[in-house]
């Protein structure tokens, strides 16, 4: 093919594309003054802004440009107006990812890649306020680049115009490549971040990919539970049983906002404890976000590709939960949000988490946050969190080992009584001369400060109630953050990784400070070292732990080697002795867990080969399933496996199909009586999403209509006990006790129904019916009065209830 390429074509496709490039400046604009940034580097800003999307569209330009000659040859009427859309589309792309970073803080890059629709939904659902004038800067950005275009194409003479832009490559690609900040991530393009991001990932992941390990069959984790030692015990004075262990990790609670540090005076009860407690001031967290928290501070776990929980195939390992619970503990987890995201559900039931408390758990006497403009709530508030956990805790049930997650210091950081903590807010600006200095960043996240005052008072009340409990004096409490709270700006590359660690309990011997450098991965290691050294065990010889322990020296120090990942997919940061090495850059820490950048060739050599090499063993061990051999692996339970046979014909059914559509297809395959391919959906469903109840009700229902009733039976109680207050687990189950002839078992459900509130007519209806073959008609007829008195009208209620007398 050849192409008929006319010069006015050509002219036309040049204004286009220096159009884009004045709108992704425009949008950068934006970005500088909705975040704030001093006069003093605005401009300087603005010029590296310039430069990045003066070159960013370029290579936009160039890579479309075959794809417009292309259509010029083909549809030559309709080439402008497409080559129009898609540089508008990617005007769009830049102000939606520039909308995130400010969000955020964080560019976004290759951690696209680790969340699934839903959770990267949920997300950014909650991050902002969706209302009609959200919407109006993605009208107004590709509106001023098609005013751009117009004014180009006709007010700028086409020869000066050429002129302009041959000065302009030539002016901007000398400050690319001499200044050194114009690169800086701040700086960068969104859209040429996200895509470079990605691409660098894909390089890595290939140079780590399987082949590289053909020949390996070793576990380079595995240890002696001895190389841990036991630095817990002298601060603690044990008694006969084993303790409970609580721990509460709360929702991105950073270091600065607590100990006297830049932004604290806002969480007051944990001050007071953290001076009656073992507290490490400079503790990281080996992630920038909750996805990591689970598997590195009950696991001490690699991260596999973007985090240890998205390692589908989940590699053999074992926990703090499920040793614990193969010792006598029972296990629990609380949180007021969904267990599905991030996949933590599937972390916690793999280690077999006894109760696990989620936001389908709660009830009518539990009020959730309040919801978005959309409706959308991440779930319960902390004080509700903490309110269920205590209800629920079961003294004669000891030892425990207790996980609460809280969850409201999170966008959109709405809470109960928000006005009476705002004012609380208001008046500790105006009676604290400290806060001065920040008074003005205060007042801009105003609900983020009132919601840590919220936080804290909801831990104050939930330890107070302990307190009352007469298992108070044989508990360790443990209380850390996941990772420092993301919207307000933070001061440097490591304070996002910065959070409190403190350990309190009426065991302790007497309270102490730690400057010393430890992670979350030291954290399982030295808690349970001291429990096998003060306790009867069964015997664990082997550890696949990543951390080496707590380090409980007084003076600063760090004697771990502890990358970190900022986002999924993201192992690009790493502290070596009192070195930050991250993206590229060295900095020094400090004792204030401060840094300043340096340079000393020396140490980036050392820092980057020790990085490397654990990416390699990272890669290695989650590939390879080479964490813990499954010989020794007594502690957990397994997810389902399918063989070649069955996984052939999931994918014959689900390739390219949601987990609903999924769930569609094999609702229609019990229908034509396909009961078995309909179950191995399920199966597959619930192996991803273990709390997808209605694949849990089908998968019973299925079984029931083969009459395999105590199968039946055993999948809807689960389902039950999961989701206590879904309806349509009870209705199935209530048919299935019907159908089986069960229906002295029926009268249990229903009282568990009318317990949790369940309010659905039909519950009470089935039950009636129960009643009248179990030959209990006054009870029967008492139902129906009941329900007929709310549905009058209802024919099926009526016509029973008249066979009735």
């Amino acid at each position: 093919m050849t192409f008929n390429i006319e010069k006015e074509a050509i002219n036309k496709y040049v204004y286009l594309t220096i159009s884009l490039i004045g709108a992704l400046w425009f949008v950068s604009l934006f970005e500088l003054f909705a975040a704030k940034t001093s006069e003093t580097n605005i401009f300087l800003a603005s010029i590296y802004k310039l430069v990045n999307d003066f070159w960013s569209g370029l290579i936009i330009g160039t890579l479309l440009l075959p794809l417009f000659l292309l259509l010029n040859s083909l549809i030559k009427k309709q080439a402008i107006i497409i080559t129009k859309t898609l540089f508008i589309l990617f005007v769009i792309i830049q102000f939606s990812l520039v909308k995130y970073s400010l969000t955020t803080n964080l560019n976004l890059g290759v951690d696209i890649l680790g969340y699934s629709f839903n959770d990267a939904f949920s997300t950014v659902s909650v991050s902002e306020s969706i209302s009609i004038t959200y919407f109006f800067p993605f009208i107004i950005f590709p509106l001023l680049f098609l005013l751009l275009y117009k004014y180009i194409n006709n007010s700028i003479p086409k020869r000066k115009l050429i002129g302009v832009s041959i000065l302009s490559i030539l002016l901007l690609g000398c400050l690319k490549l001499i200044i050194p900040g114009v690169s800086s991530k701040p700086h960068q393009n969104k859209i040429s971040f996200l895509v470079n991001d990605i691409i660098k990932f894909q390089c890595e992941k290939s140079k780590l990919n399987a082949s590289e390990f053909a020949n390996r069959t070793d576990y380079p984790l595995l240890k002696s539970v001895n190389n841990s030692k036991d630095v817990l015990s002298p601060f603690l004075t044990f008694k006969e049983g084993k303790p409970n262990i609580v721990f509460i990790v709360v929702e991105g609670l950073g270091s600065e906002f607590v100990d006297g540090n830049q932004y604290s005076g806002f969480t007051p009860y944990l001050d007071s404890l953290i001076s009656k407690s073992l507290y490490w001031k400079n503790f990281v967290s080996t992630t920038g976000r909750s996805f990591g928290i689970l598997p590195s501070l009950f696991g001490s776990l690699p991260y596999g590709e973007t985090g240890f929980l998205d390692v589908t195939k989940t590699p053999s390992h074992i926990s703090l939960i499920s040793i614990l619970k193969a010792n006598g503990y029972k296990t629990s987890y609380y949180s007021g949000g969904p267990s599905s995201f991030d996949r933590k559900i599937n972390f916690l039931e793999y280690n077999g988490i006894e109760t696990l408390i989620d936001e389908n758990k709660y009830g009518p006497s539990f009020e959730k946050t309040k919801g978005n403009d959309g409706g959308f709530s991440w779930g319960y508030p902390d004080s509700e969190i903490f309110r269920k956990a205590l209800t629920s805790f079961q003294i004669e049930k000891q030892p425990r080992l207790d996980i609460i997650m809280t969850l409201s210091t999170h966008e959109p950081f709405e809470f109960p009584k928000k006005e009476e903590y705002m004012a609380k807010v208001d008046k500790l600006l105006a009676s604290s001369n400290e806060l001065e200095p920040i008074k003005n960043q205060i007042n801009d996240h105003k609900d983020i400060f009132g919601c840590l005052l919220y936080t804290d008072n909801a831990i104050k009340e939930f330890m107070h109630g302990y307190e009352q409990r007469p298992d108070y004096s044989n508990t360790i409490f443990i209380i850390t953050g996941d990772h420092r709270l993301i919207p307000i700006t933070q001061k440097d590359k490591l304070c996002r990784f910065h959070v409190p660690f403190l350990i309190y309990s009426p065991l302790l011997k007497k309270a102490d400070t730690f400057k010393s450098v430890s992670s979350h991965w030291d954290v399982t290691p030295s808690i349970l070292n001291s429990l096998i050294k003060n306790f009867k065990f069964k015997p664990l010889d082997k550890t696949p732990w990543v951390g080496n322990g707590l380090d409980t020296t007084r003076h600063f120090r760090n004697i771990h080697k502890i990358p970190l990942m900022r986002y999924k997919g993201s192992i690009n940061d790493f502290i070596y002795k009192d070195y930050l090495y991250s993206d590229g850059e060295l900095f020094k820490i400090n004792e204030n867990f401060g840094t300043y950048k340096v340079n000393e060739e020396v140490i980036v050599k050392t820092m980057t080969d020790s990085l490397l090499a654990f990416k390699r063993i990272n890669a290695y061990v989650t590939q390879q399933n080479k964490i813990f051999p499954d010989s020794l692996n007594i502690y957990v339970t397994p997810k389902t496996e399918f063989s070649s046979e069955q996984l052939a014909t999931i994918n014959e059914h689900t390739k390219g199909k949601t987990y609903d559509e999924i769930l569609f297809i094999a609702r229609d395959l019990s229908f034509k009586k396909q009961y078995e391919i309909a179950r191995l959906l399920c199966d597959y469903i619930l192996n991803e999403y273990p709390n997808y109840t209605d694949a849990r009700i089908l998968k019973g229902r299925s079984l029931a209509w083969e009459r395999n009733y105590e199968e039946s039976e055993k999948v809807l109680l689960n389902a039950i006990k999961r989701s206590p207050y879904y309806d349509d687990a009870y209705l199935a189950i209530l048919d299935m006790y019907w159908w089986s002839g069960q229906d002295n078992k029926s009268v249990q459900i229903f009282n568990q129904a009318k317990k949790n509130d369940v309010l659905n007519a039909d519950i009470p209806f089935k039950m009636a019916k129960a009643y009248q073959r179990l030959d209990h008609k006054a009870f029967a007829i008492k139902l129906m009065d009941s329900i007929i008195k709310i549905h009058p009208n209802n024919s099926d209620y009526l016509a029973f209830k008249k066979g009735l007398k």
